[in-house]
């Protein structure tokens, strides 16, 4: 036990608490984040085609979604609302006028899947999603 107590007693005095938090903050400023890179590599408008598999929807409908970050909103066409992770999970809320849906999947550099359920001009309905970077 005294050997360790010695070795980190030489430690402390060959690199001091500043310079230690010096070299960490040049060293985090000199590398390229990976996680900064990620985060907006999904932004743009994605035109969203959905596809009804249970319920009396029809199938089809196109909604551009708009993303900017971490965040999902509406590219024009409803009320968008949603949240886009760094490997791109995502998880949406759309309204228009009465109906209304939530889904979820996953973006990929130009396209992405996923599914969605809710209640469609009074009809309650899900099935899938997929999108398409413009």
């Amino acid at each position: 036990m005294a050997h360790f107590s010695q070795l980190l007693s030489s430690m402390t005095d060959f690199v001091r608490p500043r310079q230690l938090a010096l070299f960490a903050v040049l060293a985090t400023a000199a590398l390229p984040s990976t996680a900064d890179a990620r985060v907006g590599s999904y932004d743009g408008v994605w035109n969203v085609t959905f596809a009804t598999t249970r319920g009396n929807c029809s199938s089809g409908y196109s909604v551009p979604f708009a993303v900017t970050g971490s965040r999902v909103s509406s590219a024009g066409g409803g009320r968008v609302s949603g949240r886009v992770n760094r490997s791109g999970a995502v998880a949406v809320q759309v309204s228009v006028g009465a109906s209304h849906a939530s889904g979820g999947g996953r973006l990929a550099r130009v396209s992405g899947t996923g599914s969605w359920k809710g209640i469609i001009s009074g009809d309650q309905c899900s099935g899938t999603w997929q999108a398409t970077r413009t």
